[in-house]
């Protein structure tokens, strides 16, 4: 009988950032391995998350989901195998995917347990492209965003996990044009790669000039990963009747002052413009129809996600300071 681990590596908040979180806000911790109980499975995770969304979790403010604790282990999407289980429903051997990352063993509820068939796609993709990333950037387009056929779309942080993605479905729901900015020459270019008809770097100049260059017409929708000046400059871009879909603000979560943009917000009224946040969360009842899309468009190879990944739970925190600063193409991900 294989023994089983007693012990595991987990990585704690040890303290909240002021502005851009640094490797003295996590602590590499070890910790004893709790009996299952009822209904629980042992995991050993194979493969963790770094978002973006994470770092709101670290400050001491009311949001839409609890701050994460002094002390306490952080979380995260994870995805391994289970090792031990008193559970009917999730066997020994299964591939699980589950919020208990930032540590390498996890004892979690059977029912926060999503089987995954690790068969039809690498184990990482059901962190990425076949999970709560490929919801987010098909849910926030087409029903966030009520995208339309025909339409022009701009997405900001194209190259990241979500954006990526966002851009690849609209051109295959028959986006008219669609648009991207990213950060580096290289992350341009992947974007023509990936489909995109224009994409600019944002730090080559004003990006309201840089969008209205790409888009001399305008756009009917924005996704929004940025917010900031790339917000301000969609506004300026955005047709009578334009959405956005605010996914994302990523250009502020490290702020210490107020940001100033968008200064131009009050054109939203005459323009009827539709300015939308939103959370993956109220889309589960479209996870089913999105699996089936997204089955399709990998099998036939006409959507294709890039990962980069970090090795070790040791480099956890770095992978995630490294994300906030745009080090990523597509989705991060930390193999354990």
């Amino acid at each position: 009988m294989t023994q089983l681990p007693r012990t595991t590596r987990q990585i704690l908040l040890a303290s909240r950032p002021e502005g851009w979180p640094t490797q003295e806000n996590f602590t590499l911790s070890d910790a004893t391995l709790p009996e299952l109980g009822i209904d629980q499975v042992l995991v050993q995770n194979h493969y963790m998350s770094v978002d973006p969304y994470m770092r709101g979790r670290m400050n001491d403010s009311k949001s839409y989901t609890a701050a994460f604790q002094i002390g306490e282990p952080l979380e995260g999407g994870a995805v391994g195998v289970v090792l031990a289980s008193t559970s009917h429903d999730v066997p020994v051997g299964a591939t699980v995917l589950h919020n208990l990352g930032w540590r390498e063993h996890a004892v979690v509820e059977a029912a926060n347990a999503k089987l995954v068939d690790p068969s039809l796609a690498p184990e990482s993709a059901y962190l990425g492209a076949l999970g709560m990333t490929g919801l987010t950037a098909y849910a926030g387009l087409m029903y966030a965003g009520q995208f339309q056929e025909g339409e022009t779309v701009f997405v900001s942080g194209a190259a990241g996990a979500v954006g990526s993605i966002v851009g690849q479905i609209a051109k295959l729901s028959g986006a008219s044009r669609v648009i991207g900015s990213a950060g580096s020459p290289e992350k341009v270019a992947r974007l023509m790669e990936l489909g995109f008809d224009a994409a600019f770097n944002y730090h080559d100049g004003d990006v309201s000039e840089q969008l209205q260059a790409a888009a001399p017409d305008g756009i009917d929708v924005y996704f929004d990963n940025v917010g900031g000046d790339h917000l301000e400059a969609a506004i300026t871009s955005l047709k009578v009747h334009g959405r956005v879909a605010m996914c994302g603000a990523i250009s502020q979560y490290n702020a210490t002052e107020p940001t100033c943009a968008p200064r131009n917000l009050s054109s939203a009224i005459g323009k009827l413009l539709t300015i939308r946040g939103f959370l993956v969360g109220e889309f589960s009842d479209k996870a089913d129809e999105f699996a089936q899309k997204m089955a399709g468009w990998l099998s036939d190879g006409s959507l294709t996600f890039d990962e980069t990944f970090r090795e070790g739970l040791d480099n956890a925190p770095q992978a995630f300071i490294d994300l906030l600063k745009g080090a990523n193409t597509g989705k991060m991900v930390v193999r354990l």
